[in-house]
């Protein structure tokens, strides 16, 4: 799924030279591309998405550009930048129209399953299993990109969610940052108590990726099996313990249902940017807007904790992926200038421009020694992410709010968790058994 951030300043960052000539070298080829041409003259077309604030990335890839030029002569390439809203519809369109399709797309990393389906990503295994970089990407970030074994793209960066606290209430109330899920929701209540015109944790009945951290720590998952075959486990015996800890947070003690059970993850960071919650999980991406609310340089992140002191709760690893279209009729062109957008050099560079954490896990190490702010979300990455199944039935499951009418029928008192969670595991099967 897209996430973005953004930092002011740049950090001076500089990789060696081997990681642009990586980029360089002549790929080897997975297979050919549907038109049959791997054209080395010509346009390519790249679509990338449109940021809130888009030319610091505009600067960066036009660097990359620059050098793509140079060492192609005769090529050009022209860059479109889409809205994120109406990617799926744009993107699904461009795989069945060549003609107008781009070379190069940039995709959120829970629709590759469906956009390989669907047919419009080129295969490109061999390619990055050749690039000498890849093997230093972090192993959920090339998850996001395999569908049934075979690669199809290159991790652009990857975003995960801690816990961001107020300092300036657990001086006030004399507490510590909880050590476990248990302390969590015990620190909630206190400051909810204490402070009544506060939410003790910020959570929404619609912050799907918020909730799943509680899901893991308590061993469940999402749904079991692989190479496309999925059975939900949103319904097993850890699952619901899971479900039942994030639901738990929901009442009077910490963050009334009547107030809470439609709020999603934008909101819960508001809440906590404006100072009407003292807690709230928010993501890398999240920094600009608490930066900008009213708890600046009161605030702190930590891992969220797991069930036992010193664990960290799995957070849902996001992010975005760059990739080739099957389409295309300058195959090795996309594919280097894939690489090059996608680089250790550029991931560096776009983390410094827009905060976008890079899915490299050296490069990663260097940019949260030169930004403090960034340690939280490494270690969370460090301590192990988990990612959604690798199948297009997610996209429905996720377009049908699945997840969050379950979360929602329990606070709301509709359902028990047993009930909401069977129901919501049948409409899962449902999606899975329809993608096949």
């Amino acid at each position: 799924m897209k996430l973005s951030a953004r930092l002011p300043g740049r950090l001076a960052l500089f990789l060696a030279a081997a990681a642009v000539t990586a980029t360089a070298c002549a790929p080897q080829t997975s297979a050919d591309s549907s038109s049959g041409k791997d054209e080395k003259t010509g346009t390519l077309r790249v679509w990338l998405f449109q940021e809130v604030d888009n030319k610091p990335k505009e600067h960066v890839v036009e660097q990359v550009l620059t050098d793509f030029r140079k060492a192609h002569a005769g090529t050009k390439v022209t860059v479109e930048y889409i809205p994120v809203e109406t990617r799926a519809q744009r993107i699904k369109a461009a795989f069945n129209d060549p003609k107008s399709a781009p070379d190069v797309v940039e995709y959120g990393n829970t629709d590759t399953a469906g956009y390989v389906k669907d047919g419009g990503l080129a295969d490109v295994t061999g390619e990055f299993g050749a690039w000498d970089e890849a093997k230093d990407t972090d192993p959920t970030a090339r998850t996001s990109v395999t569908v049934d074994g075979k690669v199809y793209g290159a991790p652009y960066f990857v975003g995960v969610r801690a816990l961001y606290y107020r300092t300036d209430l657990f001086r006030k109330l004399n507490l510590q940052p909880p050590r476990t899920m248990a302390e969590l929701a015990t620190t909630a209540r206190k400051i909810r108590a204490a402070e009544p015109g506060l939410y003790g944790l910020a959570v929404g009945g619609a912050y799907t990726y918020g909730a799943m951290p509680f899901l893991w720590a308590a061993g469940g998952a999402l749904a079991t099996g692989e190479n496309g075959s999925y059975t939900a486990a949103i319904d097993s015996p850890a699952s619901r313990k899971g479900i039942e800890a994030y639901t738990s947070l929901f009442g009077d003690g910490n963050c009334p249902a009547a107030k809470c059970a439609g709020m999603t993850g934008n909101d819960t960071v508001t809440a906590f940017a404006s100072g009407k919650a003292a807690m709230a999980i928010g993501g890398d991406f999240s920094h600009q807007a608490v930066e900008a609310g009213r708890v600046k340089g009161e605030y702190a992140v930590v891992p969220l904790p797991g069930v036992t002191a010193g664990s960290v709760a799995p957070a849902f690893a996001g992010g975005n992926n760059i990739g080739v279209l099957k389409s295309t009729a300058h195959r090795t062109l996309a594919v280097d200038l894939m690489k090059r957008l996608t680089s250790k050099k550029t991931q560096g560079e776009m983390f410094d421009a827009m905060g976008f954490l890079p899915t490299f896990k050296d490069v990663r190490a260097q940019v949260a020694a030169k930004q403090p702010f960034v340690k939280p979300f490494v270690d969370t990455l460090a301590a192990g992410t988990r990612f959604v199944p690798a199948t297009p039935a997610w996209a429905q499951i996720d377009s049908s709010q699945v997840l969050p009418t379950m979360f929602q029928e329990i606070v709301s008192g509709k359902k028990d968790v047993g009930k909401a969670a069977g129901d919501a595991a049948k409409k899962m099967n449902d999606a899975f058994g329809a993608a096949g």
